[in-house]
């Protein structure tokens, strides 16, 4: 096999350095991590693998570093509320958004058919490659190297009460949620009332297909609706049905 590299197919040390904002140790690491499968074909003889093994750990160690944050960020939140969090800061979609801000497609090592396709602004590929690129930090500077990455390039930027604000709708969330699955809209319904006219409390009940979940009490029929789909959300995601 031979062990030079495709013409063009290189990793520039300076600017990858630029990019994790630290000085490198071994640029292996970020040449697999930028390698897109697609070249592989291409160059069946290419020395390295392409980018899907460092993105598996990438994609691990994103969700100890993203969890770390929200821990410390949101001591009120519950688990929950904070593995929705989580998941909404390090899907494809915002992840690709890092990706791009980092300017990461340039970087990106793959055929010239892939790049001719917009392989280098594909959110698939971007985030990947993001994820790719987190593990290479780990592997070549260590944890706290690959923290200090995602805490200061990537969530710092980040207005996260935002972000956590938004994660707040929980039955748009449940709505989404059952879409995804095939299943039908919840409904809700006000099982209770008691207090006097000026001061009363809702108990409400979310209904899917017929079937009731979670009930939630508040002093407006709006909040004890949100109580309720936050907690079926959480049953949901414990329990997910049977496919």
């Amino acid at each position: 096999m031979s062990t030079s590299l495709p013409s063009g197919v290189q990793v520039d040390p300076s600017a990858v350095e630029d990019l994790v904002g630290r000085p490198i140790d071994d640029r292996s690491h970020y040449r697999r991590a930028f390698t897109h499968r697609s070249l592989l074909r291409v160059h069946p003889d290419y020395t390295f693998q392409s980018n899907e093994r460092l993105e598996f750990l990438g994609d691990a160690l994103l969700d100890v570093f993203v969890g770390e944050v929200l821990y410390e960020r949101f001591p009120e939140k519950d688990e929950g509320a904070l593995t929705r969090l989580r998941a909404r800061l390090v899907s494809e979609t915002p992840l690709a958004l890092y990706a791009r801000r980092l300017d990461l497609g340039r970087h990106l090592l793959m055929s010239q058919n892939a790049a001719q396709e917009d392989g280098r602004d594909n959110p698939s590929i971007l985030a990947d490659a993001f994820e790719a690129l987190v593990g290479a930090i780990y592997l070549d500077l260590g944890y706290e190297a690959a923290q200090a990455f995602v805490r200061n390039r990537v969530l710092a930027p980040l207005d996260l009460r935002a972000v956590a604000t938004q994660d707040e709708n929980y039955k748009s969330q449940l709505l989404e949620s059952l879409q995804a699955q095939g299943r039908p809209q919840p409904t809700y319904h006000v099982v209770r009332e008691s207090g006097p006219s000026h001061d009363k409390t809702f108990t409400v009940e979310v209904r899917v297909d017929d079937t009731a979940y979670e009930h939630g009490t508040a002093g407006s029929k709006q909040e004890a609706e949100q109580q309720a789909a936050r907690r079926t959300l959480d049953e949901l995601t414990t329990d997910p049905p049977a496919s």
